[in-house]
């Protein structure tokens, strides 16, 4: 008996630390955002910058075509941009970071363009997952209107499906540094967002 007894305070024993532990270090908890800036592997190359974001994974959404390829995107037809997914934790940086790290990362106020890509798939758009992140779009943009000299063209839309890129769309820039697309586009864009990055992180 006295050993069942034991063993019984011992379970209690660690199950109360357990307990402790849990509430202590509450297990990881991340949410998504989804942007579209241009060409994802520039965005991608930016937002994995951002302390905080757990993974970004490239894709496609706001389009009307399931289960597009990235050559359908490229021809405008499927109405998809090409965007990223961000997970992050909000208790290291929040949505509105995430939105003023968009704003630096691209030019929001060129209509279906950034720099020599053009097209509806290279389109700034933001695709909100839920209300708290819509208005905060909203309130984020007109902020930065005052920024800019033309008029800001990003797009605020409900998010109905993110379709992720193909695999040798996803890390391209650290998996790709020395191709010339990355080395004359993504890197000057990579290293102005550096030298920023103290403006943003929380």
């Amino acid at each position: 008996m006295a050993l069942l007894a034991l063993g019984w305070l011992l379970a209690e024993a660690t199950a109360e630390v357990t307990r402790t532990n849990i509430m202590n270090n509450p297990p990881p908890h991340t949410e998504l955002a989804t942007f579209g800036g241009g060409c994802f592997w520039c965005t991608e190359a930016v937002f994995q910058l951002l302390p905080g974001v757990k993974s970004v994974t490239s894709g496609y959404a706001g389009g009307h075509t399931a289960n597009p390829t990235y050559r359908e995107v490229c021809t405008g037809d499927t109405g998809h941009a090409e965007v990223v997914q961000v997970e992050y934790d909000p208790r290291q940086i929040s949505y509105e970071k995430l939105l003023a790290a968009f704003w630096e990362a691209h030019d929001p106020t060129t209509l279906n363009r950034q720099g020599a890509d053009a097209g509806t798939q290279y389109r700034s758009i933001i695709l909100y997952h839920n209300d708290a992140q819509k208005r905060a779009a909203e309130k984020a943009k007109a902020g930065a209107q005052p920024r800019f000299r033309a008029p800001i063209v990003t797009e605020i839309v409900p998010l109905e499906r993110f379709y992720p890129a193909e695999a040798g769309h996803q890390n391209y820039y650290r998996a790709n540094p020395n191709q010339p697309y990355c080395r004359m586009v993504i890197q000057p864009k990579v290293e102005k967002f550096t030298r920023q990055l103290k403006t943003i992180s929380p």
